[in-house]
């Protein structure tokens, strides 16, 4: 998934405003500016339906279950590449993150939830996919590895702050969308 969206671009702006006010200042994440723009440029991104379900299949096919997206990622079952690997673990991560934390209460209707537990399990195989993407620390990825080591560490907090961000909007309050946490 491409995330390069132009930081100065006015939804972006938006984004980073709302994330920042909500990891910083709401959950207490400190020297977070990269995940912020991270995530910040991975809701925008996700603003196009075609970027949530970017994953394809070797025939072309949208790969929508958690399940066929890590057989897709898996070196020893789909992956044709390394970079292959690492490409579907981060859309993973990114697709974990944004369903959870926006949406927590879809999550049992995607494909491949059947956890009981279905927050829990993406927070589990966020964390785990992006830590698959840090464990790249070689050229090209080396700078980026980093990033995502602190994602993977601190998606919790991201999924928990991506909450808060939501319960903020005042359409979501009104229509009763905000289920047990604090507006």
């Amino acid at each position: 998934m491409n995330h390069n969206i132009d930081p100065e671009h006015p939804l972006h702006l938006y984004f980073r405003e709302l994330v920042h006010e909500s990891l910083t200042h709401r959950v207490g994440l400190r020297d977070s500016e990269d995940v912020e723009s991270y995530v910040a440029a991975l809701l925008v991104s996700f603003m196009h339906n075609e970027r949530i379900f970017a994953l394809k299949d070797p025939f072309g096919n949208r790969i929508e279950s958690i399940s066929e997206m890590l057989a897709e990622g898996d070196i020893l079952m789909n992956a044709d590449s390394f970079e292959r690997e690492r490409e579907v673990h981060r859309h993973v991560g990114d697709f974990l993150l944004f369903w959870s934390g926006l949406f927590p209460e879809m999550l049992p209707r995607l494909p491949g939830f059947s956890s009981c537990e279905p927050e829990i399990e993406a927070m589990i195989q966020g964390s785990e996919s992006y830590e698959i993407v840090s464990s790249f620390d070689h050229s090209p990825f080396d700078t980026e590895a980093p990033l995502f080591k602190k994602l993977s560490e601190e998606f919790p907090a991201c999924q928990y702050g991506l909450k808060l961000m939501r319960a903020s909007f005042d359409g979501f309050r009104r229509q009763g969308w905000v289920d047990g946490f604090e507006a």
